[in-house]
């Protein structure tokens, strides 16, 4: 294996190893983004209402939530070093103008948005509830917000505007294209609704799986399954409009036709001959995503018929089966989603501006990224399984063995001893 690596070429390598990193990364966020949502609407109900059994679906889902929160955040910071690391072309060339969103999305994420989450998480019982509520509101938005500036950098790179080149290097003369890019405001709201679908099989699977051994929890479970159900009814048609949208800011060599054609012609005038077209992967990637998509439909099609009557969503043994076995199903879709509109943009790293080869830190070898990409693939499959295992742990455990948000024990006092004369 070592020497298949030694033998690798660097881009390629590179190339995969960032692919790695990076979906593997965005399967954390989808679920976080989901669940802060989710978790905010419980709390909210829970502080409207005054409902128990509200209060405390947020302690067990809010806990998975943390969980996943926290380990997504590592990945995050990994993914990150390979732009010093392995990209050091990219950020020379066009660091001015995809740096600006990253840098926002850095204060965001890092000061905003966990700063406010430890507060939530370290606050139970200590703050006014509404003061709490609105801590929980201010994650979720900080969050979407953070997403937000990761895909105006990434629509960038899909569909550079607002920028001049001077000197051989991109500087920003349009703030408002920039952030109204459509490729970045469609992938926002797709991402969007991608993440309320993951959460909802999440959330349904989850509770299936507790319905299937038949808990003692039958209310907190059947109402969790209900949330669950209604988000991916409510989202699995967005997806994919926002999705479609998309397709007519597609680069012309991804599409096919005259306008790939046109598009090959140009590129080879201006940058020399190569191999614009998408590569096959691209389209391997769009196939499965829409496949994902259609079960998914399946799926919610069955909810449909079953959320009405809430004594077939407790008894319904085959439908809980269902729900656990769909858990995958937005993951698979993400990922190939992600391949479909990161692979199809080859051979360019930023489209028509700057190509993947000359993106690649000057002299690397094959070695110093082989030593790279091992290492960062084994702690890449390491938080994976660690994140997988904590939420099939505290998943199995049910609302009772939610630690979040719980009183610590206090410890009896000790008997005082009257004098004795």
């Amino acid at each position: 294996m070592e020497r298949v690596l030694m033998g690798a070429d660097p881009l390629d390598l590179a190339r995969v190893q960032f692919a790695l990193t990076a979906g593997t990364h965005f399967l954390f966020v989808a679920l976080t983004l989901g669940l802060a949502t989710l978790v905010a609407l419980t709390q909210t109900r829970a502080t409207v209402s005054g409902s128990a059994v509200h209060a405390r679906m947020v302690r067990f889902w809010g806990q998975l939530y943390v969980i996943n929160y926290a380990v997504g955040i590592v990945t995050g910071l990994v993914m990150e070093f390979q732009f010093g690391l392995n990209w050091s072309g990219l950020s020379r060339v066009t660091g001015n103008v995809f740096g600006a969103p990253l840098a926002l999305e850095t204060i965001v994420a890092f000061f905003v948005e966990s700063t406010f989450l430890g507060l939530w998480i370290f606050g139970w019982d200590r703050l006014n509830r509404w003061v709490h509520l609105a801590l929980i509101w201010v994650v979720t938005l900080t969050a979407y917000l953070s997403a937000y500036f990761v895909l105006v950098a990434n629509g960038w790179l899909q569909r550079p505007v607002g920028f001049v080149m001077v000197d051989g290097v991109a500087r920003l003369d349009d703030v408002g294209a920039l952030l109204a890019n459509p490729t970045a405001l469609l992938a926002f709201f797709h991402v969007l609704f991608g993440g309320l679908l993951t959460a909802g099989f999440f959330m349904a699977g989850v509770s299936g799986f507790h319905l299937l051994r038949r808990t003692a929890e039958v209310e907190f479970f059947r109402r969790s399954m209900r949330i669950g159900l209604l988000t991916v009814m409510v989202s699995v048609m967005p997806v994919v409009v926002f999705g479609g949208m998309q397709f007519q800011y597609a680069q012309p060599t991804k599409t096919g036709g005259h306008k790939a054609a046109a598009a090959v012609a140009d590129f080879t005038a201006r940058f020399g001959p190569d191999d614009y077209r998408a590569p096959v992967l691209a389209g391997v990637g769009e196939a499965l995503m829409m496949t994902m998509w259609m079960l998914m439909l399946l799926v919610a099609a069955v909810a449909l018929v079953k959320f009405p009557f809430g004594r077939w969503l407790v008894r319904g043994r085959v439908f809980h089966v269902l729900m656990i076995a769909a858990v995958p199903l937005p993951y698979v879709a993400m990922v190939a989603g992600w391949v479909f509109r990161e692979v199809g943009r080859q051979p360019w790293m930023v489209y028509g501006v700057l190509k993947t080869r000359d993106a690649l830190s000057p002299g690397v070898g094959a070695g110093t990224i082989t030593v790279s990409f091992v290492a960062f693939s084994v702690l890449f499959a390491v938080l994976f399984g660690v994140n997988a295992w904590l939420l099939a742990r505290f998943a199995r455990r049910g609302p009772e063995g939610a630690g979040l948000g719980a009183s610590p024990p206090v410890e009896p006092a000790a008997p005082v001893m009257s004098p004795t004369f």
